[in-house]
């Protein structure tokens, strides 16, 4: 047997050495410079010809880390294409009065973040004097998405260039007046400044990434041309460590999507304290980007390190930078000269001679205020480098210091996201650093003033100069008069009001019909954007790829193992389908992009976002929240649906709650439709209220949440009765009583209403024939299509009150008059149909499937939870008992008869 420990590197390469003595010349050279010049020297020539080799174009697998240096050396950067001495003014005037409006806040209690922009002052300013294209100019200028705790500074910008006042600024955080800012970027609250909420940190990241790629999307459709549209994602690189910061990596740059930057904010501090004590942020997110195929720009140290990194001619000052952990680089920020020359210097003698050359001042210089994000010209370097680079997104991994110019209270303190106030002699100081002309006798009763130099003054002129080359104000949403999308004909619609007949159909396979024929209308088919997690073919979805393709950037490059099928795996350029692969985050992510595409774009699309329905409040409700905080409009759908219809498949997959979690969002409106018929009338009326002639005092700004099962059964008619399709879309209505479903119960039979939502209501149907063949009970069913829009109806109902308005809740209206008492059923849990409880006159009750879900026959799930149709029968029999309509012995006998 070989001696493992006797095999050589080479003896392991599966490749062959097709000339073993050219090898050995290179290991050779490599150990003599080792040996004669060091490690640090044949590390050096290593990285160097690896450089050189994927400059020149050799297949190599490219290095994952470079130097702690910046990538862009001073002699190599552009010149600034601006007055760098009158921008800086404007910066002062941002930065002071960012910390103004927070400190003036303070006292109200209402908190703030004073340290983030203060770090990231030049990283946007540079942006909004340079490269953030606006609205106003062609296309749709550029997508924003601005780090959540960084909006003071936003505010401050904006409160320079006109668009706030001093009152507005003075309500930061006190929103209730109708004055006020919202904390973070929030698009419902300010929906003239802000296009993108961004403060879930996470959220920022994978959104820009698919909103780039919505954008090549709509491009490559044709339906709108946005190459000159770049999306700059601000972040912070604690923020880094949420996974949503980093799934989509990979897709960007298989995509090429070099129409996307993210500009991560290295202060190496997150909420507590450093981002990695013991390690480098920088050159773990490098390595991370790098990985994943990113074009990686770093920005770390400021022009004062220039003359420092001239004098290290054996390379010890860049070994020294890449050992030591960040929480000493913070700990460098609040020390003095003596101790960075003993602790940073003093390791290597090489370091200790260097020292002797240099100042304290210029020590303290380079350690506590020079960062590569701190100056305009770094700054801009990265930015042109960003844009020019092709075929890759750009990361710029920009250093700097929290709380920088906020003074040494501030700077790099553990606790500095959490002080929300600077005294006014730490004020008076801020002032002299920054050169602002504020007087001291401006503090009034020891209120910091804001500042301003007045609306004609040259530094407004120069900002709004510099926007107005540019494309107009910067962050701005701008919702551009569409025409309303004309409604799809009828007939699709029509199509569900005869039922299926004997055939059984599935309320998925019905609203996966309903799409086909919707994506088929001439006016609007083109606008629907199908979106599937990589589960197409469990929603048989699958006819709809070679009929709309599956979105590529590179269409098809193969041959589909089904090309000889009908309904083959086709991809294409101009595809209208986004499967997205295993990926709820991904799918919401374009969902949202899609869905508010109206503002971004001035382009209405209509996306459905189709998946199970228990991974999608589930496992992205934080997006969804997202969702209505932009404003989106669109059709979620939770498929599979339900506690018990999702056969084998167990705890995992059985929905019991997702209607509980989508009721709490305000902009949801959730519907669980029974039949074809009603999925047809609440996606038609979705599309009048989202993107046609919404009636007055109608919110546009929804989405819908359907939940539709994979339980095929019999779809029936749409019933004639006048005011169906106003209880389908408000959210109950009757659709038998025991005498129009061919029953007979006696003139003096007990009644008793039964109300099931989704696949229950075919439970409530057989408990009712069984109740009235078997125990002589008439029962009279009614379909909840939506128990969250009753409640709703009936709060609003509840608040008209209290403004001394008579308003009936419908639920009460619909059952007005109907004989015994109620008994609701869902495939979900009892705090469902529990929503309306309060507002139902009549004696109420409830069936559910409580608890967790488990692998089962669905007959044998819900006789486990309680809610198959025997189980009705004997609760029906217990509330009529209870009001001594029925027999007590009735509920025994029933229950051992169905083996209860």
């Amino acid at each position: 047997m070989t001696d493992p420990k006797a095999i050589q590197p080479s003896e392991l390469d599966q490749l062959p050495d097709r000339d073993p003595e050219e090898t050995a010349e290179w290991q050779a050279s490599l150990d003599a410079v080792a040996k004669a010049a060091g490690p640090h020297r044949a590390a050096y020539l290593m990285r160097r010809t690896l450089e050189r080799a994927e400059g020149a174009g050799v297949a190599l697998p490219q290095l994952l880390e470079t130097d702690y240096v910046n990538t862009i050396p001073t002699a190599a950067e552009p010149a600034v294409d601006g007055d760098e001495a009158m921008e800086s003014r404007i910066t002062a005037w941002n930065r002071w009065n960012a910390a103004a409006m927070v400190t003036r806040g303070s006292k109200y209690g209402v908190g703030g973040h004073i340290a983030t922009f203060a770090s990231a002052a030049w990283l946007y300013e540079t942006g909004f004097n340079h490269f953030f294209r606006g609205k106003e100019g062609d296309g749709s200028g550029d997508q924003l998405y601005i780090q959540g705790h960084a909006s003071p500074g936003i505010y401050a910008r904006a409160f320079l260039d006109g668009r706030l006042t001093e009152a507005h600024l003075d309500n930061f955080r006190r929103e209730a007046g109708g004055d006020g800012l919202p904390s973070y970027p929030h698009p419902r609250r300010l929906p003239s400044l802000w296009e993108f909420p961004t403060v879930s940190m996470g959220l920022g990241p994978i959104s820009a990434v698919y909103q780039a790629r919505f954008n090549r999307y709509l491009t490559s459709r044709g339906i709108k041309d946005l190459s000159n549209s770049h999306v700059w994602a601000f972040l912070g690189d604690g923020e880094m460590d949420e996974p949503e910061s980093t799934t989509a990596l990979t897709l960007a740059s298989r995509e090429g999507l070099d129409n996307l930057t993210f500009v991560i904010n290295c202060n190496l501090q997150r909420l507590d304290g450093p981002v990695r004590a013991n390690f480098k942020i920088v050159q773990e997110l490098e390595a991370q980007f790098r990985g994943a195929g990113w074009n990686v720009v770093k920005s770390l140290w400021g022009t004062a390190w220039d003359e420092l990194f001239q004098l290290d001619t054996t390379g010890a000052l860049v070994r020294r930078l890449r050992e030591v952990p960040d929480a000493q680089v913070q700990t460098y920020q609040t020390r003095d000269a003596a101790y960075i020359r003993e602790d940073f210097f003093g390791k290597d003698p090489a370091l200790v001679e260097m020292a002797k050359l240099l100042s304290d001042d210029k020590i303290l210089e380079c350690f506590h205020l020079s960062r590569g994000g701190h100056e305009a010209r770094k700054v801009y370097a990265a930015y042109r480098a960003a844009l020019s680079h092709t075929g890759a997104p750009t990361v710029i991994l920009a250093q700097t210091v929290k709380g920088h110019t906020l003074g040494e209270g501030f700077a790099s303190k553990n606790a500095n996201h959490q002080m929300k106030k600077l005294s006014v002699d730490e004020f008076k100081a801020m002032r002299d650093r920054l050169e602002l002309p504020v007087k001291d006798s401006d503090f009034v009763d020891g209120v910091v003033p804001y500042g301003h130099p007045g609306a004609d003054s040259p530094e407004v002129r120069y900002l709004q100069e510099r926007r107005a080359a540019l494309g107009g104000p910067a962050p701005a949403r701008r919702v551009h008069p569409v025409a309303p999308l004309p409604a799809p004909a009828d007939k699709a619609f029509a199509a569900f009001d005869k039922g299926s007949g004997s055939q059984n159909v599935a309320t998925t396979m019905a609203f996966v019909r309903l799409v086909k024929d919707l994506v088929r209308d001439k006016e609007t088919g083109k606008r629907w954007v199908p979106i599937v997690p990589d589960e197409a073919r469990t929603f048989g979805m699958e006819s709809l790829f070679p009929s709309l393709g599956i979105y590529s950037p590179k269409g098809q490059t193969y041959e589909p193992v089904d090309r000889d099928q009908l309904m083959y795996y086709k991809e294409a350029e101009n595809g209208q389908i986004l499967n997205e692969g295993i990926t709820e985050a991904g799918s919401m992510a374009d969902f949202i992009a899609a869905s508010t595409s109206y503002a971004t774009h001035g382009e209405a699309m209509i996306p459905f976002y189709i998946f199970y329905s228990m991974f999608g409040w589930q496992r992205t409700a934080d997006q969804m929240w997202q969702l209505g905080d932009q404003l989106g409009r669109g059709f979620l759908v939770g498929a599979t649906a339900g506690r018990t219809t999702l056969t084998g498949e167990g705890l995992q997959h059985a929905d019991g709650h997702s209607p509980v979690i989508a009721a709490t969002n305000p902009a949801a409106l959730s519907y669980d439709p029974a039949f074809a018929y009603e999925i047809a009338t609440i996606v038609k009326d979705g599309l009048r209220r989202m993107y046609g002639e919404a009636a007055p005092g109608e919110d546009q700004n929804v989405f819908y949440y359907l939940t539709v099962y994979n339980e095929p059964l019999p779809q029936p008619a749409k019933p004639s009765a006048a005011g169906i399709d106003e209880g389908i879309l408000k959210g109950l209505y009757r659709f038998n009583t025991a005498e129009s479903a061919g029953l007979t119960p006696a003139a003096n039979a007990a009644r008793i209403q039964l109300l099931g939502s989704g696949t229950a209501i075919h439970w409530a149907l057989k408990a009712q024939r069984m109740l009235a063949e078997e125990w002589g009970v008439a029962a009279d069913v009614w379909s909840a299509t939506s128990w969250t829009e009753l409640r709703r109806d009936a709060m609003e109902a509840d608040e008209a009150l209290l403004r001394g308005e008579e308003r009936v809740p419908y639920v009460r209206q619909a059952l007005q008059g109907a004989e015994g008492p109620v008994l609701a059923v869902s495939d979900y849990m009892r705090q469902v149909p529990d929503q309306i409880a309060q507002w139902v006159e009549q004696d109420y009750t409830s069936l559910g499937a409580d608890g967790f879900g488990l692998s089962e026959t669905r007959e044998a799930a819900r006789r486990h939870f309680g809610v198959d149709a025997e189980s009705v029968v004997v609760a029906a029999l217990a509330q009529l008992a209870r009001r001594g309509e029925v027999q007590v012995t009735a509920v025994k006998e029933a229950r051992e008869k169905y083996g209860l």
